[in-house]
């Protein structure tokens, strides 16, 4: 029973299985030196109120780093007895500098001390996914950059719609992912406040000082109740809806590279280091990068859902549930920061084959609306002029023809509102940039959004 620094109210020993279904230190380890910042803290604090002598804080927070150190140098023993990261770090502070290191605990619980742990934690990780995030922007805009006069097929229903710029199509992803930015931003704002001193549930009766210690730990004030501090994990929930998102637009991107990279396509070539080939088939490049982040997504998502399930039905304040909130949260973290870091190394090294991508292009009738518009500046009122155009687009099919290659007697077969200008509106860079109010396609917007672009990542 020594092993238990909850045993005094225990008279049988906990049932080995038990011990071990129970315990969480094999994934919350990776807390540990948050565990030990907040100890170190708290142990400053305790001595700052008078609630603790200054010698035994300085003993206390000199084991402490000691701790640190075994740890970071691969020396501690982890145990499954001692439950968690807090009882084994408590239960080596204590033989290691006697029954002193028992006053550590005053005026906190593990409760509070958890909460604190997982905000710490998840903060840093925020900032690094954040950092993560405007790499891989930059990556998309590094791309956009260098192929600004690449046209490409843009699609709907995966068929031909209208010819866009493929800066324009980057720029699509970079706008997904600085919403992505903003509600990381948007949570982490919401993290940053410190549930230390909530205690189980209901306070303590010691004369702490919170905003102290809240000020120590750079956060930007304190939780204001309590039983919500120790009892919601809405920003473990928050962080994997945000996660649910980014992955979604990631995966979205994926898909299209799986596409443009095939032989059908072959829009793009994704470099080798980001592909494996073929136990049986020599020819294959296989884009295994992409098809994993697509997969990962639904990993992301079941986290999400997984947390969602396990808080929907819990009272207040602390249930042993919420151990299970940890296992769904970091797996999330690993998954987004894996994803962004390799995603961006693989778009920067990204290929583009421009003339592929001009003759998928100029297929599909993709200046059809161009024509449109065309006879509505002529006159006609829109409704009657997608007529026109429909019945061109069924000649230019029946006779194996596209739009441009029409002469102008074909043209006017359809409406005598067509003159010989008709050809000045209907090339893919006519189309293009057209398109020239604000978010459109037309080179003039693209490089006007680019500068935007650039500028707001380096403000960021």
């Amino acid at each position: 029973m020594s092993n238990k620094l909850w045993a005094g109210r225990f008279t049988q020993p906990t049932d080995a299985f038990v011990e071990e279904f129970t315990a969480s230190i094999n994934f919350d380890q990776r807390l540990y030196r948050y565990d030990i910042l907040g100890s170190v803290t708290h142990a400053g604090m305790l001595a700052r109120q008078g609630i603790i002598a200054d010698n035994e804080a300085e003993t206390i927070i000199q084991g402490l780093n000691e701790i640190l150190a075994e740890i970071e140098e691969g020396k501690f023993v982890f145990s499954v007895a001692r439950e968690d990261i807090h009882m084994n770090i408590e239960a080596r502070l204590i033989e290691k500098i006697g029954p002193v290191g028992g006053k550590l605990h005053t005026a906190r619980s593990r409760n509070d001390q958890v909460a604190l742990d997982v905000r710490l934690y998840l903060r840093d990780e925020v900032d690094a996914i954040a950092k993560a995030l405007r790499q891989m922007q930059s990556a998309l805009l590094a791309q956009a950059e260098v192929n600004l006069d690449v046209i490409m097929p843009g699609y709907t229903h995966l068929q031909t719609a209208q010819p866009v710029l493929f800066s324009h199509h980057m720029l699509a992803y970079v706008e997904m992912l600085a919403r992505d930015a903003g509600r990381l931003h948007d949570l982490r704002r919401r993290l940053n406040l410190m549930p230390l001193g909530a205690g189980a549930l209901a306070g303590t009766t010691f004369p702490i000082d919170r905003e102290w210690v809240a000020g120590q730990l750079g956060f930007a004030g304190v939780t204001r109740n309590s039983l919500d501090s120790v009892s919601d994990r809405d920003f473990a929930l928050e962080f994997c809806s945000f996660a649910s998102i980014m992955m979604m637009h990631l995966s979205r991107l994926s898909e299209e590279l799986i596409l443009w990279s095939s032989a059908d396509f072959a829009f793009i070539e994704l470099s080798d280091g980001f592909c494996t080939g073929s136990s049986i088939m020599p020819q294959k490049k296989n884009p295994d990068v992409p098809e994993l982040v697509r997969g990962k997504t639904g990993r992301v998502y079941g986290n999400l859902v997984s947390l969602l399930t396990l808080m929907k039905s819990l009272p207040l304040a602390y249930n042993k549930d919420m151990q299970e909130d940890k296992e769904p949260l970091f797996d999330t973290i690993d998954t987004v920061r894996g994803s962004l870091k390799v995603f961006a190394e693989m778009i920067a090294k990204m290929a583009v084959n421009p003339e592929r991508m001009r003759i998928a292009a100029a297929r599909g009738f993709s200046t059809a609306t161009d024509v449109a518009d065309y006879l509505v500046r002529k006159g006609l009122p829109f409704r009657n002029a997608h007529e026109v155009v429909g019945k061109t687009v069924r000649y230019c099919v029946e006779n194996g023809k596209d739009i441009p290659e029409l002469s102008l007697e074909e043209f006017q077969q359809f409406s005598t509102a067509i003159d010989a200008d008709i050809f000045d509106h209907v090339t893919l860079e006519a189309s293009v940039n057209a398109r020239k109010a604000t978010g459109g396609t037309a080179r003039s917007a693209v490089e006007k959004e680019l500068v935007l672009a650039r500028q707001a990542l380096e403000e960021s």
